[in-house]
């Protein structure tokens, strides 16, 4: 059978027997491939060879609807579904059997079976082949349920080779799923999402090996989760002269110097930290856990002083935020020298506890899912700010963090910790800078 794999694009719009994404968007696009997601070359990892996949990211390639495919997957995540169940219908109206996957059909599955054959609930690598000997034999279900987790010590490496395009990076994950509960995390409450697992640690480094990437960033949702597990692998990774991009909690990188000096000689270099709030009670608020503000300077600071970068991730609208929580953050920001910065509004997805409190509290405004995009829209009524102050405060601290002379200094700075350290960066401060106006 002819596979087609689809990520969708939700700028994208159907035009006549094509998909068209805005120009501004397929270019700014490809300076952000870095690393492709995984999901489609995992797939293809457990495809028999008798089938043929192409693989479509729409953010930079149109569709052609009149292709002839005999099955169409979709995988999208909340804001991309209300484009995925567009693409679904122009391939169903052509009698091509379409299955919908990923995050958002595994929250609201029937919702998305009103748009495909069939949904996949939940990790799909076990499933699909057995959907696709449904589909040769005229069986295909209407859902596919993945009743337990998936058994990670198994897994394939994925088969990178359908994907088309130059890759600057490349994406690995050694470990599945995250414990912790905050409660705004789609991971954390889709199915088996805090049943944590880990590869052999001998066979990530064996598909390490193997990826002609110099750069590679891991997928996990954090690598401080088991520290025992993350140190034997960073020991085993040493020699292969890799440069690493991890996730990581505060409570772990701000006191585990050994950690951070494996983590370095591994060839880390930069961690994801998700910061959320610089405020404890909106930190319990949401049951993030792992974060005390006391340590959030002390863990950037040792960070820095092991020669890598870090990149902060913060969320706005919780219910202790008021007006001067965006000043507040950009001083911490400035004040403990974090490299890079992303910053989110407040979205209660589908199945969270969030969407629950605020369903209860008649609070969210809207379900159009296109706009849960994280930064253009609010989608809830705030406690102690008002939608357009939450919107515009957001957008006031990208364009202030990544001034030009802010950049220009946090660059120089990286200068030290090594070249890629400052290659990253750059790109990571350019970019937001350079699609500012285009965003927003």
């Amino acid at each position: 059978m002819k596979i087609l794999f689809i990520h969708p694009n939700a700028s994208a719009k159907t035009r006549g027997n094509r998909s068209k994404s805005p120009f501004f968007v397929k270019i700014l696009s490809k300076i952000t491939e870095f690393a492709p997601q995984i999901v489609f070359p995992v797939l293809a990892s457990v495809t028999p060879e008798k089938h043929s996949i192409t693989v479509i990211n729409e953010r930079f390639h149109d569709i052609n609807f009149n292709d002839k495919y005999d099955i169409v997957g979709i995988t999208s995540r909340t804001f991309e579904a209300k484009r995925a169940y567009e693409i679904a219908d122009e391939f169903r109206k052509r009698g091509i059997i379409v299955i919908l996957g990923g995050w958002h059909p595994s929250a609201l599955p029937e919702e998305a079976k009103r748009h495909a054959d069939a949904v996949v609930l939940g990790e799909a690598e076990e499933l699909w082949p057995q959907i696709l000997n449904d589909v040769e034999n005229g069986k295909l279900k209407p859902f596919y349920y993945q009743e337990k987790p998936v058994d990670f010590e198994k897994t394939l490496h994925p088969k990178r080779n359908i994907l088309t395009g130059i890759f600057l990076a490349a994406g690995v994950q050694a470990t599945k799923s995250c414990p912790y509960g905050c409660e705004y995390c789609a991971l954390a409450y889709s199915r088996h999402g805090r049943i944590y697992r880990q590869r052999p640690v001998e066979e990530v480094v064996d598909e390490i090996r193997k990826i002609p990437q110099k750069i590679i960033t891991f997928y996990d949702a954090s690598l401080t989760i088991d520290v025992k597990y993350t140190k034997s692998l960073f020991r085993e990774l040493k020699n292969l002269n890799k440069k690493l991009i991890c996730n990581g909690n505060i409570d772990v990188l701000s006191r585990d110097d050994e950690l951070l000096a494996y983590a370095k000689a591994a060839g880390c270099i930069q961690w994801n930290i998700g910061f959320e709030s610089i405020s404890e009670e909106s930190l319990r608020e949401v049951k993030k856990r792992t974060n005390k503000v006391e340590y959030y300077q002390e863990a950037v600071k040792k960070i820095h002083e092991h020669g890598m970068s870090v990149t902060g991730l913060f969320m706005f609208g919780f219910d202790g935020d008021h007006v001067d929580v965006f000043k507040n953050t950009l001083d911490f920001i400035q004040k403990s020298g974090i490299d890079a910065a992303d910053f989110s509004i407040l979205t209660p997805l589908p199945m969270t506890p969030l969407r629950d409190r605020l369903l209860k509290e008649n609070r969210v405004l809207t379900n159009d899912w296109s706009r849960y995009n994280f930064s253009k829209n609010v989608v809830f009524k705030p406690k102690n700010l008002t939608e357009e102050e939450l919107c515009v405060g957001v957008q006031n601290l990208y364009k202030n963090f990544y001034s030009a002379s802010g950049i220009m200094i946090r660059s120089l700075k990286s200068i030290k910790r090594g070249g890629y350290q400052f290659f990253m960066v750059v790109i990571q401060n350019a970019f937001p800078r350079l699609v500012f106006k285009k965003i927003f």
